[in-house]
């Protein structure tokens, strides 16, 4: 009798629930109705049932969020790890679509677009000195594989433009932005996001570091704000020995699923250390997390961001999507790392800012974590902590000194890629037969007085041209910066960006981790053995 009772118990709360769904539903469809019928203008539909998605799903969780039909294109095209297109690295120079390069062994490299190449026309069209942005270009540019594009080429010591039809292809999106060797025996791998085929990369590259004597890893996860969660379970599990729990899962309507490692793997032994800042978030903080909780290695920089939410995708009838949070995930001792938000979505998006205004950004002893949050490592007993991100084994401070204000606003605004752009545009031959390769570049390439006057000719004539004033102001400039007072950080970093361009984002990395302090702390601790099994201990 008794069972009977909690059975029909059970069946009248799912009635009742099921009807206050359908009320709340109609009382839904009764606003929209209303507006639609009653409202004193006309009114855009489709805008307001996403304002609507949109308002709702914000309601729930900083993370369960709306995306377009167009959103959900882009989304998917940089975790995929491919799209449908010709094949370049472009910018916009001066109005005009200016070729940094060709994807190598790509479409367009195919038909023999070369850097430098200014593309005039698409499909017949102007496309130049017509204000066309970073969209326009790619609406005309992309589309599926196997069409053709016809474009028209301005090239440098070409008296006539030059046409040439581009067979569109699938075209290969990198997650692992740098690979390179560090030290004698240290390997360096910068990962951007954890994609669909991230781990086949990262494997593949260590591979080859293999090869030149990599036994140890630098691991550098600052600013990857997560992606796949199968990746970064997968990626893990080339990092951990067999049989570990790498992360388990759990909500109210999701039972607990538990993620262990296998015996594949070829990074399982050897010194590791993860790089991580407050930009390092969700599948970062996974993989982070599991390397810590089994003393498997070392974090180094600044603690994470703080999201353990676990989204599922739902498409919608018009092909967008929602992503909805199902579960939250927690590290093998049982840290939930996910931040607070009961403040709001404004209040939670302020988080970083706060810290920097706190102090955290810049001192450790600012960070204060209660006893309740308190874990121990599952190999040396060392103190976690859970709560709100990864809190790193060894922290390093942001870096406040190397970068002068001026010139990450200079950067932010854009005038310094476009300086090297343009600089590049008159000398980018002359270089690349001066400097073979990247080494020689690297050893006997200098930023001189010369260049510098350059460089701050350019700033200041795009400056002046500004109807806007208001984030730079040129008088003001002029004032702060001499030229014998530019820093060594500002110079290599202009260095790094003519690298960039000149040959990939590898040579990039190679150059500006030499300035940068968290690196540099790494690479310190990882070539010592002995510093680095007492930093796993403490």
């Amino acid at each position: 009798m008794r069972l009977l009772f909690l059975i029909s118990a059970f069946f009248v709360a799912q009635i009742l629930s099921a009807q206050e769904y359908d009320s709340q539903m109609k009382k839904l469809s009764q606003v929209l109705r209303a507006i639609d019928y009653h409202y004193v203008d006309d009114t855009d539909k489709k805008k307001i049932v996403e304002q609507t998605i949109i308002s709702m799903l914000k309601e729930l969780d900083p993370h369960s969020v709306y995306f377009s039909a167009e959103q959900v294109a882009r989304v998917n095209e940089s975790l995929q790890g491919n799209f449908e297109g010709i094949g370049v690295t472009f910018n916009l120079l001066n109005d005009t679509i200016f070729i940094i390069s060709p994807v190598s062994g790509g479409p367009s490299e195919r038909v023999g677009i070369r850097a430098n190449d200014r593309i005039v026309k698409i499909e017949g069209e102007n496309v130049a000195g017509i204000s066309i942005d970073n969209q326009g270009v790619r609406t005309r540019l992309l589309g599926r594989k196997g069409t053709i594009v016809n474009v028209s080429i301005k090239r440098k010591g070409e008296q006539k433009l030059l046409d040439f039809s581009i067979v569109r292809d699938e075209i290969p999106i990198y997650s692992l932005d740098a690979a390179y060797m560090a030290s004698e025996d240290v390997g360096y791998l910068k990962l951007s996001r954890f994609a669909a085929k991230s781990v086949h990369e990262v494997v593949t590259a260590y591979s080859s570091l293999r090869l030149k004597g990599a036994k140890n890893v630098i691991l550098d996860l600052r600013n990857n704000g997560g992606g796949y969660l199968n990746t970064a379970i997968n990626l893990t599990d080339e990092l951990l020995a067999e049989n570990k729990l790498i992360v388990y899962t759990e909500g109210t309507n999701m039972k607990r699923a538990e993620y262990t490692s296998t015996n594949r793997g070829m990074l399982k032994t050897g010194r590791l250390v993860i790089l991580v800042d407050e930009g390092s978030a969700s599948a970062s903080e996974i993989l982070s997390g599991a390397i810590q909780d089994w003393d498997r290695g070392l974090i180094v920089g600044r603690r994470t961001f703080g999201k353990g939410l676990v989204q599922r995708p739902f498409s919608l009838n018009d092909g967008s999507m929602i992503r909805l949070t199902i579960a939250r995930y927690y590290t093998p001792t049982g840290r939930l790392i996910q931040k607070s938000y009961e403040k709001g979505v404004d209040s939670y998006r302020k988080d970083i800012v706060n810290r920097y205004n706190n102090g955290e950004l810049l001192h450790a002893d600012s960070i204060h974590f209660p006893d309740s949050l308190k874990y121990k490592t599952l190999v040396n007993s060392r103190v976690v902590y859970g709560g709100g991100g990864i809190m790193p084994d060894v922290f390093v401070p942001l870096d406040t000194v190397g970068y002068p204000d001026y010139y990450s606003e200079l950067y932010r605004q854009g005038y310094v890629n476009d300086f090297i752009l343009e600089f590049l545009d008159k000398n980018r031959i002359s270089l690349l037969d001066k400097y073979s390769d990247f080494a020689q570049f690297e050893t006997n390439y200098k930023i001189d007085k010369d260049f510098l006057n350059l460089f701050w000719s350019f700033i200041e004539q795009k400056i002046r041209k500004k109807t806007d004033h208001a984030e730079v102001d040129a008088e003001v400039l002029k004032q702060k910066v001499k030229f014998d007072e530019m820093k060594k950080h500002p110079i290599d970093h202009i260095k790094a960006v003519l690298a960039r361009d000149l040959w990939t984002m590898n040579e990039y990395f190679q150059i500006i981790n030499k300035d940068d302090i968290t690196f540099q702390k790494a690479l310190e601790i990882i070539t010592d053995a002995q510093k680095y099994e007492m930093k796993l201990k403490q």
